[in-house]
């Protein structure tokens, strides 16, 4: 009862101030309101887990400060109960970086951040809004405008200062994100998060095709032939040492946490457990037929 007080309280203070014009006395007062009741939840997730639980789902522990959905509230829990380590986080395809994962870490936690678009325009505004945020005015996040690709994700990431391990790797090209994820080896995150195709079942392991120029066909409802399913991207980390720890309510998000990180207060979790929601249900009846027959990679 207490934990849902606290976020809504967070909402309620915090969604009233736009995303892109926070600045002045307004910034100080939101920002400083949700950095305290970050800290308070922070607490009562490392006591639970002192206590040795019950842990509560991902689901529960969900809430929207700069992330598209319950990602920030998810990222929050996981580095409350594993704690960080040099709090760096790598994310590709943050448009102008302030609605993406990374954007509540840099911006209430105090991290250091890496993020790429390919809109030199999205990076551009990005920049203009970290050099007006009180808490990164004097050290903003490196924001950088490329086209990733898997021939040039390690190039770009290494050249930019990031390599070695990293907290954080968060990923939602809406393309080849299996073979980007896949390639990128120069650094060695203790979490990744990522958007999944909820198209297909738990049983259908696949990507769409490697093509370095990939882009998405959207609907309304967000692209249809793009990505990669869950059980692809749980294959693939479970090669790279990784367990799948849950998703977000609508199963659109996935976390992904390595093997030698906290197994026993995040325990994997099956691909079928977290294709439930109504989200993903009607994706699967109503969306996949019209990509069903298109070319996709069994992996």
């Amino acid at each position: 009862m207490l934990k849902q007080r606290l976020k809504s309280l967070m909402h309620a203070v915090y969604s009233r101030v736009p995303r892109t014009e926070k600045n002045g006395i307004l910034q100080h007062f939101a920002g400083g309101i949700v950095q305290q009741n970050q800290r308070i939840l922070r607490l009562m997730y490392q006591d639970l887990a002192r206590r040795g639980g019950p842990m509560p789902s991902l689901q529960d522990v969900e809430f929207r400060i700069h992330s598209q959905n319950g990602e920030d509230g998810v990222l929050h829990y996981l580095f409350s109960v594993i704690g960080t380590t040099n709090k760096r986080v790598l994310e590709v395809c943050v448009q102008s970086g302030i609605e993406c994962n990374a954007a509540n870490l840099i911006l209430n936690e105090g991290w250091d951040g890496l993020l790429f678009d390919g809109s030199p325009v999205n990076i551009e505004a990005g920049r203009r809004y970290y050099s007006r945020c009180a808490d990164t005015t004097s050290l903003p996040p490196r924001l950088e405008a490329a086209w990733i690709t898997a021939e040039t994700i390690n190039e770009l990431v290494s050249k930019n200062g990031f390599s070695g391990e990293i907290d954080l790797f968060s990923l939602d090209i809406d393309g080849v994100d299996y073979w980007i994820w896949k390639a990128l080896t120069v650094v060695n995150p203790r979490v990744v998060a990522l958007e999944f195709n909820t198209l297909w079942g738990p049983d259908d392991a696949v990507t769409v095709p490697y093509n370095s120029g990939f882009q998405a066909e959207f609907t309304p409802y967000g692209p249809n032939y793009a990505g990669a399913s869950l059980a692809a991207f749980t294959k693939l980390a479970a090669e790279k040492g990784y367990r799948l720890v849950g998703v977000e309510r609508l199963s659109i998000n996935a976390f992904f946490v390595r093997n030698d990180v906290a197994t026993a207060l995040l325990p994997a979790v099956s691909v079928k457990s977290c294709l439930d929601s109504l989200y993903a249900k009607h994706a699967r009846e109503f969306r996949l037929p019209t990509v069903r027959d298109r070319e996709w990679v069994r992996v």
